[in-house]
């Protein structure tokens, strides 16, 4: 069983690998990955979807961490970004990292859901889910950022909670025994 999961994994990568060269190539002009997943999602921003049905979609980003792998669509990336913008936004680029890195972190931690969308809309979780600050246009900027923590930069050591001290409305983060704290912008990054 663990060779079959070994040899799928060896497999989608790399048809992944296979299909971005593909798509590459299609292009005379080179243009990032984040900016191809920008663009092709643009469409679906300008219908006025910004909750993305990730139904349909063909994985094109795999994140591996300590022997645990998630798989992400073109729409967890968009998503992402939507929540690194909206959460982050006048916060420096390495906030900007770090905010993606603590939605990667919670996906691959058990006392989360397993995937980016159950992660990201999981009750409560985002003060941009719960207002409504998630229906934005993501920059260039959050989208590199989202790229730089799937290659594995995690300015916040490994959080799964942030939150800014300053404004916070949730009192049990104001409360609870923090480890590992890193300050980042305005930001507190940490885990229980």
């Amino acid at each position: 069983m663990k060779l079959g999961k070994f040899l799928f994994c060896i497999i989608l990568t790399l048809s992944l690998s296979a299909l971005d060269l593909s798509l590459s190539n299609l292009s005379t002009t080179k243009v990032s990955a984040s900016t191809r997943i920008e663009n092709n999602l643009l469409n679906l921003e300008n219908n006025g979807n910004n909750y993305i049905n990730l139904s349909d979609e063909e994985y094109v980003e795999v994140f591996k961490d300590n022997n645990q792998m998630l798989y992400l669509t073109q729409s967890d990336i968009y998503l992402m970004s939507q929540v690194v913008y909206a959460e982050s936004k006048g916060e420096p680029y390495e906030g900007k990292v770090a905010v993606a890195s603590v939605i990667l972190n919670r996906a691959l931690n058990n006392g989360f859901p397993d995937t980016i969308q159950g992660v990201i809309f999981q009750p409560k979780a985002f003060s941009c889910i719960v207002d409504g600050s998630i229906d934005v246009q993501p920059t260039q900027e959050c989208f590199d950022a989202v790229y730089d923590a799937l290659s594995g930069n995690d300015p916040t050591g490994d959080a799964v909670f942030f939150y800014n001290p300053d404004i916070a409305t949730c009192t049990w983060m104001q409360g609870v025994e923090k480890h590992n704290i890193v300050s980042i912008g305005q930001h507190l990054f940490f885990t229980l």
